[in-house]
């Protein structure tokens, strides 16, 4: 009466992997190039530079000191150096910029502040063709060179 002749076996896979996410928390200072395939939030202090294939987030109290080069950033805090976006850079009303841009598409918060050349379009195409070795080797900016 009670024998159920459908006894089945459920095997439960979970297979989520949640977002990746590299954090430099307020209070923070990271000497030295940081360099990730996953998105990176500084509310910290970097010094150096900032490589990732995903999004760079960088919230007002967040300060880079070097040259980044990502696949998408949301800035309202400070850099100082060039910054090398291949898709879409959104400086925040609270964002200051110390040097050039260059990115495919971008979006200006009123109050934000761009201290350097920007260039747009044609000139980041050569960012989304990078490989991932390339990626990295071209975001040494050539300090070597210059030593």
């Amino acid at each position: 009466m009670f024998n159920n002749k459908n006894n089945k076996t459920v095997s439960k896979t979970t297979n989520t992997q949640s977002p990746t996410l590299n954090m430099i928390s307020e209070g923070t200072t990271l000497e030295g190039t940081l360099n990730s395939q996953n998105d990176i939030r500084i509310a910290g202090k970097l010094k150096g530079e900032g490589i990732t294939k995903g999004k760079l987030i960088v919230t007002s109290s967040g300060v880079v000191q070097g040259d980044v080069k990502v696949a998408d950033a949301d800035i309202a805090g400070k850099i100082e150096g060039t910054i090398r976006v291949s898709n879409k850079l959104n400086l925040r009303d609270s964002a200051v910029i110390d040097g050039d841009i260059y990115t495919k598409t971008l979006l200006v918060e009123e109050g934000a502040q761009i201290n350097g050349a920007c260039r747009m379009g044609s000139d980041s195409a050569m960012l989304d063709k990078s490989k991932d070795s390339e990626y990295a080797k071209e975001s040494s900016v050539k300090k070597e060179e210059k030593k």
